[in-house]
């Protein structure tokens, strides 16, 4: 103590020492004292457990399935098209002239005409199914000693 203010340690309040517990009221002493009480770490007998194994070993097994469904859906798209072939035929002019008329042209020979004519747009649709399962094991050993 300095003999004026109190400790060095110590502020001085305008009405108490604030670091001296006996200058508060009962409940003041009770709340710092509480405080104090929750930040003190309990002490008890904490005890070391040693393992009493020279050896061992650890089997562990882990299943995992997996589902997998999904639709592939695929448009095949194309431009107008007009085409023919045969044999002993004669056309009466363009082929993409509707009005365009075949002839044979050896009367009594045979003949063969193909015409093919397609507007653009989807030509073809495609759709594909598919379920796929999937089952892995993993199975692991550990052994160990000391």
């Amino acid at each position: 103590m300095d003999g004026e203010n109190g400790s060095n340690v110590c502020r001085v309040n305008s009405e108490r020492h604030t670091c001296n517990i006996l200058y508060y009221t009962r409940k003041e002493r009770m709340k710092k004292l509480l405080a104090l009480l929750v930040f003190v770490p309990a002490v008890g007998n904490a005890q070391t457990v040693t393992p009493n194994f020279t050896q061992g070993s650890m089997q562990a097994t882990t299943t995992t399935t997996t589902t997998i469904d999904r639709v592939i859906e695929t448009d095949v798209m194309g431009g107008a098209y007009s085409s023919w072939s045969g044999t002993n035929i004669t056309p009466s002019g363009d082929i993409t002239n509707g009005s365009t008329t075949f002839s044979v042209h050896t009367a009594g020979d045979p003949f063969q005409l193909e015409i093919t004519t397609r507007a653009a747009g989807t030509i073809e649709e495609i759709t594909i199914t598919e379920d796929i399962d999937m089952t892995s094991t993993t199975t692991s050993l550990s052994i160990f000693s000391q």
